[in-house]
């Protein structure tokens, strides 16, 4: 009989292969492994990025409404102030205007009597006269108030025509600016004296028919000096002036 011989190298032959087959399967399952993690951690932080980009585009965006917020917020107080200051100037320019509406008032002509009646006018001929009439007549009892016809300083008073002449009774002249005088005649009494600084309206005197008169009235004149002769139409002057004559 033969002896029965048994080699053992094709059994470690396929031992080792299938190792081998398992090491290689084990390996791809680590590397697979490998990336799936990765796949999963690039995935996580994906997600992490998008929600701070998120975050930050809702906090800019509450930035912006904020700021926006604070920027209606002080145009309104800026309007405010504007109008508060556009309130102030107009009641300022008011304040202004009605201040200059006094004092132009308070500086305006008026009619040296009141309730009148016009009688012989400027430049009028007649018997009463050398020459033409020289001024305005108002017709009005004797007493009536006579008021300076505007502001000035009294340059002459008193009687024989204040230094005019008799005709004129007695008389004051007002100067006044810019070269212009009034003059007022057949007073029955004299309230004033030469120096004496009067307003518009103040009483000056009381109408009378002193005088070259035919009856009581208050003879007035606008003069371009103090002295008679240099008269020009009195109730022209005064209608230039706003005065209703």
């Amino acid at each position: 009989m033969f002896e029965r011989v048994t080699s053992r190298f094709p059994r470690t032959s396929a031992t080792r292969t299938r190792a081998a087959v398992l090491a290689a399967g084990l390996g791809t399952s680590v590397v697979l492994g490998v990336g799936v993690a990765a796949a999963v951690d690039n995935t996580a932080a994906s997600g992490a990025a998008d929600a701070v980009q998120a975050q930050a585009a809702a906090q800019s965006k509450a930035a912006e409404a904020q700021a926006k917020a604070v920027q209606a917020q002080a145009d309104k107080a800026q309007k405010a102030a504007e109008a508060k200051k556009a309130a102030a100037a107009k009641a300022a320019q008011a304040k202004k205007a009605a201040k200059a509406a006094a004092e132009k008032k308070a500086a305006s002509w008026i009619d040296p009597v009141k309730s009148y009646k016009l009688s012989a006018s400027f430049a009028q001929n007649g018997g009463m006269w050398a020459h033409k009439h020289s001024g305005q007549d108002y017709a009005v009892p004797t007493g009536t108030p006579v008021m300076a016809a505007h502001g000035g300083t009294v340059v002459k008073a008193g009687g024989n025509g204040a230094g005019d002449g008799p005709a004129y009774g007695n008389a004051i002249v007002i100067k006044h600016g810019n070269k212009t005088y009034s003059q007022y005649a057949h007073l029955s009494s004299v309230n004033v004296k030469v120096g004496q600084v009067v307003k518009t309206g103040q009483k000056i005197a009381l109408s009378g028919n002193t005088g070259n008169s035919s009856g009581p009235h208050l003879h007035f004149e606008i003069r371009t000096t103090p002295n008679y002769g240099s008269a020009v139409d009195p109730a022209k002057f005064l209608r230039n002036h706003g005065v209703t004559v």
